[in-house]
């Protein structure tokens, strides 16, 4: 599978650096023209367009195929991560509001997340069986995957079977991470774990 994932364009709480999640931003007049200008490089035959549930996600895959027509199938193992009680909030914010649950570097531990949250093993889980149905159904054809900052982390970490540089690497919006020949990995949740350097 020839795999292209795409990040939504800017919405507001992006432009602000505050923690998304589930919550449903539209995109900025910024993130619409960034989704514009993916256009021109996309490739040239397109199998199957792939999107996160979330509706900045959904407006980012809209304007990447009023040209092309396909279907748009909705895949809720793509959606962003949810922070829990950190949602809404900049990183100031969450460490003033939830000084214990800061102090524990909540969001960069394997099985442990903010409270009503997902931990990453829970992210890593839900992406993982997403890509191993796209590659059954699309073993050889070319893929867009429109979807989040921390989804495409997970993909390039299960890609590479390397999460040691998992926190320090990340997709801007509007930016694509091009995975030709991409194979999901054979290798256990347990040894992409120990590769997580928090």
């Amino acid at each position: 599978m020839h795999l292209h994932v795409i990040r939504h364009g800017e919405t507001a709480p992006n432009l602000e650096r505050r923690y998304v999640g589930s919550l449903d931003p539209q995109l900025t007049e910024k993130g619409r023209a960034q989704a514009q200008e993916l256009v021109s490089r996309l490739p040239v035959t397109i199998d199957a367009i792939i999107v996160s549930p979330r509706l900045r996600a959904q407006q980012t895959a809209q304007i990447l195929n009023a040209h092309l027509n396909l279907p748009l199938l909705t895949m809720d193992c793509f959606a962003e991560r949810n922070v829990g009680v950190f949602e809404g909030l900049t990183q100031t914010e969450a460490r003033e509001r939830f000084p214990q649950l800061w102090s524990q570097n909540i969001t960069r531990q394997w099985h442990s997340a903010p409270t009503g949250g997902e931990s990453v093993a829970e992210v890593v889980s839900r992406v993982r069986e997403g890509l191993i149905e796209l590659a059954t159904a699309y073993p050889s054809q070319t893929v867009v995957l429109v979807a989040h900052g921390f989804v495409a982390k997970v993909i390039r970490a299960l890609e590479k079977s390397d999460f040691s540089d998992f926190f320090d690497w990340q997709l801007a919006n509007g930016k694509v991470l091009a995975l030709e020949n991409f194979r999901t990995p054979s290798c256990t949740l347990e040894h992409l774990r120990t590769s997580l350097q928090t």
